[in-house]
Formats: C-alpha cells, sequence, structure tokens
C-alpha cells in the first residue's frame, strides 16, 4: 500500500510533460527522489522544451512506449487523461507496480509540509504564484506546486511550475474539476470564488464544503456569494466591497493601462497586471500571507515585484497599433474576466479562443454565450477556432463554430476560422491603430508557439 513519500525512490510518471504532471516530478526531484517519465508527446517529437528542462534537472524522459519501466521503478503516477491502454500502464500491472493517480501523489506531498492550498474556479495559478512570492520576499523560503510557469522561476531556465525551497510552507493548487481538492488536509486553505466548470453548482458547493472542513485554517472570498457561505471567520477572509464585513478589505482600484492601483486595509498597493480580478487575487494573496505570519506592507513591497505567470495576461508586445497579450482563460467567467481586463487598454478589443474538449464544451456552451457576450463592448469582436481535440475517446457532436452563432444571435461581432493559422490574415482588415488583440486557451502545449507565431505574422 502506498502510504508516504518515504517508500520509494524510483517513480516514473506517465504524462510527464503535463503542467500538473511536469511539476510532480520536479519536486520529486528537488526532495532527492529518482523520476522519469513519459509522455506522447515525446513519441511525436513534439514538447522539446519541455523535455530539455526536465532532462536537464536530472529527470529521463521517454517516449510512451513502455520502454521507460523497468525493475527498479517502485511507483508510477499518472495524470486524469492516462488511459488503461497505454503501454506503461500495462507493463506496471504486469510486473505488479503500484499506480496512483497524481492528485494522490499531490495529497501525499502536501502532508509532508506546511500547506497553503489554493482553490476555486479561476486564479488559483496567479494567487498560488503570488502566495509564494509574498512568502519568499519575507524570507520563509517556501516551496510550490503550481499549475502554471512562474516567470521569476522560469528565468532560472526551469519550467517554472515548481520549486523547492527550504522552508516549511508549500503553496498548491488544489483542483476541484476532478474532485481531488477533497483530499488535502492544509494548513490554510483559500477559496477564490465558485463559478459552473466542468461540475454543476450543487456538485461543487458539496466538495468545497469538505475542503474547507478539512483545513486547519480557512480564507474566503466574501465578494463571491457562495464562497462567503462557506466562510469559518469574517477576520480570515478578504472582499472588496466596503458593506461587506471581512478581515482584509481592497479599495480605490484604478486601472492605468497595463498597471493596477489600489488599497489593502489602508496599505497602498501596485501591480504590474491588468483587471479586477487580479487585485482580487493580490488580496487573496495578502489575506493568506497574513495568517503566515507576513504583514501587509511586507505584502505590498512583494507585489510591487511580481512578475507574473506563464500565459496569464502576458504582454507579448506592440507592433503595427496592435498591443497582443496572451491568457490561459478557458472557461466562461475566465474568458469573460479577460475580455473586460484587456478593454481598457486600447479602443478596441479582439479577442480569440480556442475551446478545449467537445464535452466541456458542450457543457458549458450556454455559458460561453452569455458571459461573453455581456462583456463585450461596442466594437469588440471574439473570434474562434475549432475545438483542441487532446486525444482519447470522445465524441465530436459539437464545434466551435456552433459558439460562434449563438453569439451572432446577441448581436455580438463573432467569427469563425477552422484552422487557426489563417486568424492573423483574416484579423488583418478589422485591425485598427489602437487594438488589443487577446489569445485565450487551455490544455494545448502549442499555445505558447502558437502566440509567437501570430506576434511574427502581424
Amino acid at each position: 500500500m502506498v502510504r508516504t513519500l518515504h517508500d520509494f525512490r524510483h517513480i516514473f510518471f506517465i504524462g510527464v510533460a503535463g503542467t500538473g504532471m511536469s511539476a510532480l516530478a520536479q519536486y520529486l526531484n528537488g526532495v532527492g527522489i529518482t523520476v522519469a517519465g513519459s509522455d506522447r508527446y515525446f513519441s511525436k517529437g513534439e514538447a522539446p522544451e519541455i523535455r530539455e528542462k526536465l532532462e536537464h534537472e536530472g529527470i529521463k524522459c521517454f517516449a510512451q512506449d513502455g520502454s521507460g519501466i523497468t525493475a527498479e521503478t517502485e511507483l508510477v503516477v499518472v495524470s486524469t487523461a492516462v488511459e488503461d491502454t497505454v503501454p506503461e500502464v500495462q507493463k506496471a500491472k504486469s510486473l505488479d507496480i503500484p499506480i496512483i493517480r497524481r492528485s494522490e501523489l499531490l495529497a501525499m506531498i502536501s502532508d509532508s509540509k506546511k500547506t497553503i492550498a489554493v482553490g476555486g474556479t479561476s486564479g488559483k495559478s496567479t494567487t498560488s504564484a503570488m502566495i509564494f512570492d509574498i512568502l519568499q520576499h519575507a524570507g520563509l523560503e517556501p516551496s510550490i506546486i503550481s499549475g502554471a510557469g512562474l516567470t521569476s522561476i522560469i528565468k532560472e531556465g526551469r519550467i517554472g511550475n515548481a520549486k523547492v525551497g527550504a522552508g516549511d510552507w508549500l503553496v498548491i493548487e488544489a483542483d476541484e474539476s476532478d474532485g481531488s481538492i477533497v483530499q488535502y488536509h492544509a494548513e490554510i486553505g483559500l477559496l477564490l470564488n465558485i463559478d459552473k466548470d466542468h461540475k454543476e453548482i450543487e456538485v461543487l458547493m458539496d466538495i468545497f464544503s469538505t475542503f474547507r472542513n478539512n483545513c486547519k485554517q480557512f480564507v474566503v472570498n466574501r465578494s463571491h456569494p457562495l464562497a462567503a457561505s462557506l466562510s469559518a471567520d469574517a477576520g480570515n477572509d478578504f472582499t472588496y466591497d466596503k458593506n461587506v464585513v471581512a478581515g482584509f478589505v481592497a479599495t480605490d482600484f484604478m486601472q492605468e493601462g497595463l498597471a493596477i492601483h489600489f488599497s489593502i486595509n489602508g496599505v497602498p498597493f501596485i501591480l504590474n497586471s491588468v483587471g479586477k480580478h487580479n487585485m482580487e487575487n493580490a488580496l487573496a494573496a495578502a489575506a493568506v500571507a497574513a495568517l503566515a505570519g507576513v504583514d501587509l506592507k511586507t505584502s505590498a513591497e512583494a507585489i510591487a515585484h511580481y512578475e507574473g505567470i506563464y500565459r496569464r495576461h502576458q504582454v507579448i508586445g506592440e507592433k503595427n497599433g496592435v498591443i497582443l497579450i496572451d491568457d490561459y482563460a478557458h472557461n466562461p467567467v475566465k474568458c469573460a474576466a479577460s475580455i473586460r481586463a484587456c478593454q481598457p487598454v486600447a479602443e478596441k478589443l479582439i479577442a480569440w479562443f480556442q475551446p478545449h474538449g467537445y464535452a466541456p464544451t458542450k457543457f458549458l456552451r450556454t455559458d460561453f454565450c452569455e458571459e461573453i457576450s455581456a462583456a463585450m463592448r461596442p466594437g469588440d469582436e471574439i473570434w474562434m477556432s475549432e475545438i483542441f481535440y487532446a486525444g482519447g475517446t470522445t465524441t465530436k457532436d459539437i464545434s466551435a463554430a456552433d459558439l460562434i452563432n449563438d453569439l451572432k444571435e446577441k448581436g455580438i461581432d463573432a467569427y469563425f476560422v477552422e484552422h487557426r493559422d489563417d486568424i492573423v490574415d483574416a484579423m488583418r482588415p478589422h485591425f485598427t491603430n489602437n487594438t488589443v488583440l487577446l489569445l485565450m486557451g487551455a490544455r494545448d502545449p502549442s499555445l505558447e508557439h502558437f502566440a509567437k507565431q501570430v506576434w511574427n505574422t502581424l
């Protein structure tokens, strides 16, 4: 039976190029465990940069053909996307090697540290990065396991989604999409928001209730009614609503270009990012840091130097009057928030979105239409290319064109271009000398390259 991290010295990851899996692999490698892994992208010769960075850290990488699992392998870790037909799964079973899910491993890691678990439908990666930066600025030498690469860690030549520090604190993202959040027993739990994404609201409320009950201390966003209903102590909570009682209150929000200004309990903050939702993320981070013993002044100093994370309102640059911004937004609320955050940057916004997964897109079809249409200004445009298909068994019974038609029926300027390589040529007549082009999408590892491709063709 798998009980603790110390039961194993040789661990193999199937799907190691994935953001969540690569983070765990790097963390375990950082604490002295021998780690190897495979990925279907390696079999196709794709994701070479991820493979190179993993191997540079001493993590051996293999094609997904079973060759990486040997007699030394003591434990195999799989993501939810890995099916039983994968050669490594079959080989591990034939050798009686224990197989566990990524979430089970993260729960074991969490139990080994003083963990801050960040939960909620939106903002987990950004807020986790901010908490990590604050604790690091305060000299607490934290560790992090994140769903996205922190720019500050990427600059060290790493993937950026994990780092092992010498201190007691570990910051993790607690994922509700597969229900794994209920496995974590954190020192501090954070609930940012609750919106429909993957699961119905009733199911999410049950999951987040269990999450709250499993945490020693709990912090919620009291500006979000559903999250506020799960509050354990208003003194630990945060809000941007002056009429709501909470221990941490943000006021005086202002966005100037690509920076925002605000105050928390009278302490001024500046953040080099956009959108009111990022003020909420910083507010949440400061509230959690306070429970870890960090004062607001120190948090403000850290936030002022926050460098952001990979593909979260990442400004690629400005060319020919077009400001290009790349973002990970992928559910209805996130897409709407991303659109609103970019609108103050330019007079016209053109947003492009690549949905991922046929089942999730069908599940959220109505919500996409309602949220995006409500966010658009007159003159703004939304473009989509076909749904990203990651492989596996699914029914392709919906198209991104269906979402575009729904938006057109609401009077939105909406356009479908099936192949994303064609979008810049199609959009070019729509650009003005004061346009922000926002790229949105998730799960597709080639999106970073796509953003560079768009930049080169602007």
